[in-house]
């Protein structure tokens, strides 16, 4: 796909401006340098066998996507390592995602040999704090913000806002901790700290990252930062023994 101005027509022919469209999404156009995901490469995903790790069936057997997000989808979940094996465009970190790993993976790969099914790529030792996690992006892109995880990368450059300010919003928060509370769950430190700021209402909104108005994300993203600093102490009194913890947050 050739370089696209911010104010150039968005590629995929919405008519609104790219900055305005698929701007930090450019993977749902465009994946890597391939212009098209392929037959061939969705079906090498799809035709991978199901895995059931961890407690990934049960908690996906216990909630009704449909109830809850109004969309009638599955979820299925495949080995990591195998989805890694692929050696797809865009999975070259795959291997960084070590012990109790998890992805939700990009339904463009996925769609145009299963469009019923969301997929996950997980790791045997998957953790319930990485499983819940990763549903509660599914859940958050299917009935909350429609953000697709991974994909936010290019507006957190263009801003100098932290990615995970953009990816983890008000609506993700809130999935999480639903997740959380119906399946008892214990956060890692990362998310116990996501949910810390749901609960304060600091995360930012949905339609705050999907208008991309920068002025309103990097205020928030600010004022986020500045919360946690204040809140220093407490934030490590509650994450100082959990998985992932690694060292006191300054403030």
């Amino acid at each position: 796909m050739e370089k696209v101005g911010r104010n150039d027509l968005c590629p995929c022919g919405s008519g609104k401006k790219f900055k305005k469209c698929h701007m930090g999404r450019e993977d749902e156009l465009v994946l890597d340098g391939i212009d098209e995901i392929t037959e061939e490469i969705s079906v090498g995903i799809t035709s991978l066998p199901e895995v059931d790790y961890g407690r990934s069936r049960e908690i996906v057997d216990a909630i009704d996507i449909k109830e809850l997000t109004g969309n009638e989808i599955g979820i299925k979940f495949i080995d990591l390592k195998q989805y890694s094996d692929l050696n797809l465009p865009g999975t070259s970190h795959m291997a960084a995602k070590g012990k109790g790993g998890g992805v939700f993976i990009n339904i463009i790969k996925t769609i145009k040999t299963d469009p019923n099914n969301i997929y996950f790529a997980i790791s045997p030792d998957i953790d319930d704090s990485t499983l819940i996690h990763e549903l509660a992006h599914a859940l958050d892109y299917l009935g909350g913000s429609k953000i697709m995880p991974g994909i936010s990368g290019a507006l957190s450059y263009e801003l100098d806002v932290p990615v995970e300010h953009l990816e983890h919003v008000e609506e993700f928060g809130y999935w999480l901790n639903y997740l959380k509370n119906r399946f008892d769950v214990q956060l890692d430190a990362d998310d116990t700290i996501i949910s810390f700021l749901y609960e304060n209402g600091m995360l930012l909104k949905g339609k705050d990252v999907d208008d991309k108005d920068s002025m309103i994300l990097k205020t928030k993203s600010n004022q986020m930062l500045k919360f946690l600093n204040e809140n220093a102490g407490h934030i490590n009194t509650l994450i100082c023994n959990l998985s992932g913890y690694i060292g006191e947050i300054k403030p």
